[in-house]
């Protein structure tokens, strides 16, 4: 089981990034599939999930209206668009699975297997 995670850099406040997490060794179809974001000092919280079967998305208050999740089960990826960027986004970005389907988990220890995290900084 894998899941790697990338896109994260650097940018300036009000930009955009789109993160994406490929999944391999399970059976992608039927995991739903939450960001997580931790920054210095700070518990990991979470971002956004997306459930299996419906894709039905769920967000944070602190990105609704600004993040975006998606997922293309062929690709076996999921994607996070995150656009007007403010500092405290600053963190590292990890995804992470768990099978479930129908239901979007929100908890750290809801999920099975995890990424190995990107970072994504942004300058004021």
């Amino acid at each position: 089981v894998q899941l790697q995670a990338c896109g994260g850099g650097l940018v300036q406040a009000g930009g955009s990034l789109r993160l994406s997490c490929e999944a391999s060794g399970f059976s992608f179809d039927d995991y739903a599939i939450g960001w997580f974001r931790q920054a210095p000092g700070k518990e990991r919280e979470g971002v956004a999930c997306i459930s299996a079967g419906e894709s039905v998305a769920r967000y944070a208050d602190s990105v609704k209206g600004r993040f975006t999740l998606s997922r293309d089960n062929a690709k076996n990826t999921v994607y996070l668009q995150m656009n007007s960027l403010k500092p405290e986004d600053t963190a590292v970005y990890y995804c992470a699975a768990v099978n479930t389907i129908g239901t979007m988990p929100v908890r750290v220890g809801d999920y099975d297997y995890w990424g190995q995290g990107t970072q994504v900084t942004v300058s004021s």
